[in-house]
């Protein structure tokens, strides 16, 4: 058994395509019809048969709910790997994605937290 789709909650799938594909390089892998949204997947760009992110829309009360109080606690909805998290770091402020912790060492990691502006915080890991 693999993981082969993983979803996050967006308030505004559109704005969350562009920011995941633009500004942190996902690529778009589906993008079809879904009754009045969309089904709307990206993969990593080493890894495009790799696990797919879904966008998925906060419609749901109890959705928007549990994503407004994990995003007022401070705590990630997800975490996505990089080899270097001080150039990505770099590269992302140059993109204007405002960071709530800058790379910081903790243990054998060192993380770093991001606003999606879809209504999400997002850590990075450098293991």
């Amino acid at each position: 058994m693999r993981i082969v789709v993983t979803s996050i909650f967006v308030q505004d799938q559109e704005k969350a395509l562009e920011f995941y594909s633009e500004k942190l390089g996902f690529v778009k892998k589906e993008d079809v019809p879904a009754g009045e949204f969309r089904w709307i997947t990206l993969v990593s760009p080493d890894d495009q048969d790799g696990t797919e992110l879904l966008l998925e829309p906060n419609v749901h009360p109890a959705a928007k709910e549990y994503q407004k109080k994990i995003f007022a606690e401070g705590i990630p909805a997800t975490m996505f790997g990089v080899a270097d998290i001080r150039k990505e770091y770099e590269r992302l402020m140059e993109k204007g994605v405002t960071f709530t912790m800058e790379p910081t060492k903790m243990g054998e990691v060192t993380i770093a937290v991001f606003d999606d502006t879809c209504g999400n915080l997002i850590q990075i890991v450098q293991k």
